[in-house]
């Protein structure tokens, strides 16, 4: 667990506050080889093998409040960082979902073999996971987006503030006031414990010139995937606002489509601010 980091940065592990120690004890560290490095998996229980991806400047802990309720549900679950994010390296030339999504099934074929995956993907995790079932479809058995962008174009970005450079206090209020504005619904949900995994994760970003989400290359791929596809956003999702009919309609151009939930009083990360009604939807919709 204290091994230096494939990106050369110090271990996330030492950013990270106690609840999320906690939580990284159970788990068993994975290596797997990449071009140019290696990627960097978390593993909690046994069964049959559940991936989720987190979103963009993130890393494992994306899931922190899921990780353990799905393993004692009976899944094996395997949690990347993905390449460029968390203590995974960033691979050579790539620089958005489309150049991760192939590296990605091959490190899958390594842990688990040819057993095809249940695979939940949130925000840039969501692309990258569609676009991972188009190219490599024998890796995902099952597709569950949550909050994934590029279902419809945006021409603008939010109002997000920079925290770079900044002073200790000014750059937690900022890493606060970025997670109210997209990440969280409930302004009280933007807690220390949020605003710590938010700054650990966003330092260690380095894929920044990300611009697939401002498209709709994943409403495009989604008539190509084979496999089930369900979709599961928070009430309030900052990314589609007033749009959730619209992300509905969207995904049922999947040819296996098959639900579209929704948690009340929830926003982007909604896995985080209602983990206990996430958790049970999701199994829900695993057990379909």
């Amino acid at each position: 667990m204290n091994a230096p980091a494939p990106s050369g940065l110090p271990p996330l592990a030492g950013e990270l506050p106690p609840e999320a120690l906690r939580v990284l004890a159970a788990a068993q560290a994975l290596r797997t080889p990449a071009d140019g490095g290696e990627l960097v998996w978390h593993a909690w229980g046994e069964g049959r093998p559940l991936v989720l991806l987190h979103g963009g400047s993130g890393s494992w802990t994306h899931w922190l409040r899921n990780v353990q309720a799905l393993a004692d549900a009976g899944r094996r679950v395997l949690v990347p960082d993905l390449p460029g994010f968390g203590d995974s390296a960033r691979l050579p030339g790539v620089q958005d979902a489309d150049g991760i999504a192939g590296p990605l099934a091959q490190a899958l074929q390594q842990l688990v073999g040819d057993t095809p995956c249940d695979v939940v993907g949130f925000s840039f995790g969501g692309l990258t996971a569609g676009l991972m079932a188009a190219q490599a479809p024998q890796r995902v058995a099952r597709l569950v987006l949550v909050g994934a962008p590029a279902l419809i174009q945006r021409d603008a970005r939010l109002a997000l503030r920079g925290w770079r450079g900044l002073p200790a206090q000014a750059a937690t209020e900022a890493h606060r006031h970025n997670l109210r504005v997209l990440m969280l619904h409930d302004p009280a949900a933007a807690d220390d414990l949020a605003v710590a995994l938010q700054a650990a994760n966003t330092a260690r970003d380095r894929m920044l010139r990300r611009k697939l989400a401002l498209t709709d290359i994943l409403a495009r791929t989604l008539p190509a995937l084979a496999c089930p596809v369900h979709g599961l956003w928070g009430e309030h999702d900052a990314l589609y606002v007033g749009h959730l009919d619209v992300v509905r309609a969207t995904l049922q151009a999947a040819p296996a489509f098959g639900r579209f939930e929704v948690i009340e009083g929830a926003g982007h990360w909604v896995q985080f601010e209602q983990p206990q009604a996430f958790n049970e939807r999701l199994l829900g919709l695993l057990a379909l």
